[in-house]
């Protein structure tokens, strides 16, 4: 039996769902905005909360729009695409905020003005679900549904991702329908560089000489590399071009101070291109990079941000836990010429205080860590030293969290905090925060 109410919605939750109350229960309401009423169906209940859809909207908040993509709602890839940009935007910053005063106890003295760039076509790395569908009889190839995770949602473009790519999801589709044995393929990864889109095919058994020709055939219709993972990541090899190139550059200022990262296509990198440059331009404006300085970068990666600094400074080092992106970015010092960058290996979730690198006076340091945070490392780290330290996160929790340890253990001020929209029509929200003694 359907259960219908009417309610007001109140606010948002961590999946961009809206959150309700009915009789004394939170009801978490797909497509739902807040301040809106409406009439819901419950579909779903769970002993803590249930969750529910929109029946009718009695009253529309003044921030809702049309979505651009006619699969907002049922793709999971966005969330967000009927709320306005603007306040999209604001609904970040209010959970960073209160995440910082909830968790860290913390207040930045000043916010940054919010980092955005293009909402649309954003996107270079990502995972598409590809799955045979009997009863539709053909495959479907897209990001997860919203509402059922199980299931790929059925999508003819997307809005969001390289428009190489975006516009030929139907084409991919039909591409592994013609394959031998469609059903050996169960995930596509794309990473774009600034020239090349590679394609990254999963396959749980051998191709057959037929299929490999199929794939090498639609690259070069389309422009795309193709690669194969047939077991582990170690696996991954290119299929056509022999050997694809995938790069993107960075630049510090004038043309002089840009920099080349050669990546693979397993390798993390910043999802939003021309955010990851505006991104660099403000950790650098924080850091107030001086000739003489002496900096640390943890959680390096392939030098995303070492080696644009390694242009402005004396010394910079690297340190990251990853081997293979270690070695790349010591290789893409060597291709961009630079001798002032160093790169060492080391856990930085295990205690590395007995390191050589842990120990020295470094004048600023910057953090870029993943989700679970940077605790570890500040147990034993800035040094008195330390002038300066700019947090890039990509959680808004655990930086709150280490907001508390940077200013209650380590006597840092929280001087500026703010948001970059590194994900739009998403709810995931990207900060960086800068901290001074």
């Amino acid at each position: 039996m359907q259960h219908i109410v009417e309610t007001t919605i109140h606010h948002l939750n961590h999946d961009g769902r809206g959150v309700t109350c009915v009789a004394g229960k939170t009801v978490f309401v797909s497509g739902a905005l807040p301040d809106e009423r409406a009439r819901i169906r419950i579909y779903k209940r769970h002993h803590h909360y249930d969750e529910a859809e929109i029946v009718e909207l009695l009253e529309s908040s003044p921030h809702r729009i049309q979505a651009k993509c006619p699969h907002a709602g049922q793709c999971g890839g966005c969330s967000l695409q009927h709320l306005e940009t603007g306040a999209q935007i604001r609904m970040k910053e209010q959970v960073l905020a209160e995440n910082l005063i909830r968790i860290g106890k913390v207040t930045p003295q000043t916010w940054l003005r919010a980092l955005t760039c293009k909402p649309w076509a954003y996107r270079r790395r990502g995972r598409l679900s590809v799955r045979l569908v009997a009863k539709k009889g053909r495959v479907l190839v897209g990001f997860r549904e919203a509402a059922k995770p199980r299931f790929v949602a059925d999508i003819t473009r997307c809005e969001v991702i390289h428009p190489l790519l975006g516009d030929r999801i139907p084409q991919l589709a039909t591409l592994i329908g013609n394959m031998d044995d469609a059903s050996t393929i169960p995930q596509i990864e794309f990473s774009a560089g600034d020239e090349v889109v590679a394609l990254l095919f999963r396959h749980m058994q051998a191709l057959s000489a037929r299929d490999q020709a199929l794939l090498i055939a639609f690259g070069k219709q389309h422009g795309f590399a193709i690669y194969l993972q047939p077991a582990g990541v170690g696996s991954v090899h290119p299929l056509w071009p022999e050997n694809p190139s995938l790069s993107f550059c960075l630049s510090a200022g004038p043309v002089a101070q840009t920099v080349e990262l050669a990546f693979h296509p397993l390798d993390f990198v910043q999802v939003n291109a021309l955010m990851n440059q505006k991104m660099l331009l403000q950790v650098m404006a924080l850091l107030d990079l001086k000739a003489s300085d002496r900096v640390l970068d943890l959680f390096c990666g392939l030098g995303n941000f070492t080696l644009p600094m390694a242009r402005k400074v004396s010394n910079v080092t690297g340190i990251e836990g990853d081997e293979a992106l270690l070695a790349r970015a010591t290789d893409n010092a060597q291709k961009n010429k630079i001798t002032s960058a160093h790169f060492y290996q080391a856990d930085l979730f295990e205690d590395q205080r007995g390191n050589f690198w842990a120990r020295q006076p470094w004048d600023k340091l910057l953090l870029d860590p993943p989700r679970a945070g940077a605790d570890k490392v500040l147990a034993y780290l800035p040094h008195k030293e330390t002038r300066r330290v700019v947090y890039v996160s990509c959680n808004p929790a655990s930086l709150a969290r280490d907001a508390g340890i940077l200013v209650g253990c380590h006597g840092f001020v929280l001087t500026s905090a703010g948001v970059m929209d590194m994900f739009p029509h998403t709810t995931h929200v990207e900060s960086v925060a800068l901290f001074e003694r």
